[in-house]
């Protein structure tokens, strides 16, 4: 059954003049499909004018929209996807980035590739979250959920660090490295990619552990069942830093335990028809490119 964008809500790339446009120029093809649309408060105030448009914040867009349409790269969606998650709402990316592996619809195809989502002819998938809390002498002290990754670094600090993991309670090792990157299929070609981990297809349902440089040259990034629950125990000296999906981070102590598990809510997200996700990695990784000549 063909489901109802009635409502749809726009987000754009923070303080981006082409994202702005763009909004606009969506915004305005929506109401010609009589569809009610509204501008994210953040998107509206980087417009200056939203020519009439209903202006709402993330907490009302949660609770009310159809459908939201992000404008922007990647980190565009992937915030909004953390701050829309409570409730599932639909996502379709705009790409404005560089490589776009979430945000799947050309600027230039923008209105198109949309009225064809609107008119029944998209493919729809569902992405797991990671949902992350710091532990402080047994207490909670941060807690949020990503769609990527969760990166423990040694921040600011010149030195490695030192950690110890756990999957489900059992004691696996303890690493000196410069951290560990723990990665959902969706983040699998972004950061884990750079540091040399498995693509995921986004329906395995499994969750990558990347090594950043470990001092030694025996640990290698290890996939586990998304049912696990990782703990990372940062150990005395050592300070650290966590990064949640690039967007947000939290400082860390020495005695502070990271807890992470598949989150129960999921993302979901609509392609244009003919979405392909090898031939995306094809496109954004080059393969197949023929070697370039001296």
């Amino acid at each position: 059954m063909m489901r109802q964008f009635d409502k749809i809500a726009l987000i754009g790339k923070y303080q981006s003049a082409e994202g702005a446009e763009t909004v606009l120029e969506l915004a305005r093809f929506l109401r010609a499909r009589e569809r009610e649309v509204w501008i994210e408060q953040g998107t509206a105030g980087t417009i200056g004018k939203a020519e009439g448009f209903a202006v709402l914040t993330y907490e009302e867009i949660v609770g009310r929209a159809d459908l939201a349409v992000v404008v922007g790269g990647d980190g565009t969606l992937l915030n909004a996807a953390r701050r829309l998650g409570e409730r599932a709402v639909p996502l379709v990316g705009v790409n404005l980035g560089r490589l776009g592996f979430l945000t799947d619809l050309p600027r230039a195809q923008a209105c198109e590739k949309l009225g064809e989502i609107l008119d029944g002819r998209y493919r729809e998938e569902s992405r797991f979250m990671l949902e992350a809390e710091v532990l402080r002498n047994g207490q909670r002290v941060f807690h949020t959920l990503a769609l990527n990754d969760v990166v423990v670094n040694r921040g600011q600090l010149g030195r490695m660090i030192e950690f110890e993991l756990l999957i489900d309670g059992e004691f696996v090792y303890t690493q000196r490295s410069d951290g560990m990157i723990v990665s959902t299929p969706t983040g699998s070609t972004a950061y884990a990619l750079a540091a040399n981990g498995p693509i995921l297809h986004p329906e395995v349902g499994g969750i990558a552990l990347v090594p950043l440089c470990p001092h030694s040259l025996t640990a290698r990034p290890v996939t586990l069942p998304d049912r696990c629950v990782i703990e990372i125990g940062l150990l005395p000296p050592h300070d650290a830093r966590i990064h949640f999906d690039g967007v947000t981070h939290f400082d860390v102590r020495a005695g502070d335990r990271l807890h992470l598990a598949r989150s129960p809510l999921d993302v979901r997200l609509l392609h244009p028809a003919g979405y392909s996700y090898f031939a995306m990695l094809r496109e954004k990784l080059h393969w197949s490119a023929a070697p370039r000549r001296n």
